[in-house]
């Protein structure tokens, strides 16, 4: 089994740790943490997860065969000049650093089997939609291996690294979203009668219902509004508010202005 070293302990990190111990994937002896300076969070790590705290040793590094890059990105070129000299040279490095890219990576740690994820927050409850991509030195069995570690926390795509952007626009920050969504329509319901807690629960069903309907894949987005969509209905006035104030332009320009802006912060990096 794999020994893997955490060089970070934030959210992204538990995330990962949550779905590795809980799916059973990789044994908490197996896993090791290191932060440059949050001690509570790690005794945190090690109280809920049984995983051990290793700050200060050295040799865990030289042990890793999976090593985790999840410190924040103003963080990674220095941490990433600390460890440089202890990792083996047959260990996978895994980043979930945002906007930090594989080659900058690899100008800090050398050349070594590198792959970069970008998961999003619903890692905390096992539903990330996980992109993932890596250089020419990671071998078949390690591609594997990382994709295993990545469904311990939702669904995997292999993309290419500069598709990450648009996946950093569409899955990393969509969820904020679907959260700005959720308060809108919270707010103007409850404008209109209902209570806070009946029209959050109404507008989280509703959202998991249609996450099932798309998931089911046998019918196009487009397709599956008509079907819901009555003439004269009461749908049809709401979408026509809808068309009117240009939502579908504010979509796309949300999109592109996050892209744009991965785009900005990895040249910072380069």
């Amino acid at each position: 089994m794999s020994k893997i070293v955490f060089v970070g302990a934030g959210a992204m990190a538990e995330a990962i740790i949550n779905g590795l111990t809980k799916e059973e994937k990789v044994s908490p002896t197996h896993i090791h943490v290191m932060n440059k300076s949050d001690m509570e969070q790690l005794e945190h790590l090690k109280r809920s997860y049984n995983v051990r705290i290793v700050c200060e040793e050295k040799k865990a590094l030289t042990e890793a065969d999976i090593v985790v890059l999840a410190m924040k990105p103003k963080d990674a070129i220095e941490a990433c000049n600390g460890i440089a000299p202890y990792i083996n040279k047959e260990a996978v490095i895994i980043s979930v650093i945002a906007g930090v890219s594989i080659q900058t990576i690899t100008s800090h740690l050398g050349e070594r089997p590198i792959a970069r994820v970008m998961p999003n927050t619903s890692a905390a409850v096992g539903l990330s939609a996980s992109a993932v991509c890596w250089n020419a030195l990671v071998s078949q069995d390690s591609k594997l291996e990382i994709i295993h570690i990545l469904e311990a926390i939702g669904s995997v795509k292999v993309v290419e690294e500069e598709d990450l952007h648009v996946v950093t626009a569409l899955a990393g920050s969509g969820p904020a979203y679907l959260y700005y969504f959720a308060e809108q329509f919270e707010a103007a319901a409850v404008q209109h009668g209902l209570t806070s807690a009946d029209a959050r629960q109404l507008f989280i069903q509703t959202m998991e219902g249609a996450a099932q309907m798309l998931k089911k894949g046998d019918v196009e987005p487009s397709e599956l509004r008509r079907k819901v969509t009555s003439p004269g209905g009461t749908t049809e006035a709401g979408v026509e508010q809808l068309v009117q104030h240009k939502v579908n332009e504010a979509i796309f320009a949300c999109i592109d202005a996050a892209q744009n802006k991965s785009r900005v912060l990895g040249k910072q990096y380069e």
